[in-house]
């Protein structure tokens, strides 16, 4: 396996905070197993935005899952939501670069 990509999808009006709260996430680098993290917003639906994080593998995702500030981190998370998050998780296959 090439590795693991957890996806979550979710709108909101309060980018900006959300922005904070990852930013004040991110200023720990040993406080999360993700390799890196993506976020990203829909041209076409405005509010509407996904963020992709990526891992080494399930395992490391799962590791992650359970620690306390990203429980934290969620739950705030889901506050600042419109409606609630919805999660992916996907097994890498293959990936390919140019």
């Amino acid at each position: 396996m090439a590795g693991f990509i957890q996806i979550i999808e979710f709108e909101s009006s309060k980018q900006d905070e959300i922005r904070k709260l990852a930013d004040s996430v991110t200023a720990d680098p040993g406080a999360s197993t993700v390799r890196r993290t993506t976020v990203s917003a829909d041209r076409d639906r405005p509010g509407h935005f996904f963020t992709i994080a990526e891992f080494d593998s399930y395992e490391s995702a799962m590791e992650n899952s359970q620690r306390p500030e990203t429980a934290q981190f969620a739950a705030t998370m889901a506050e600042l939501c419109d409606s609630p998050p919805v999660f992916r998780n996907l097994d890498v296959v293959e990936t390919w670069a140019p």
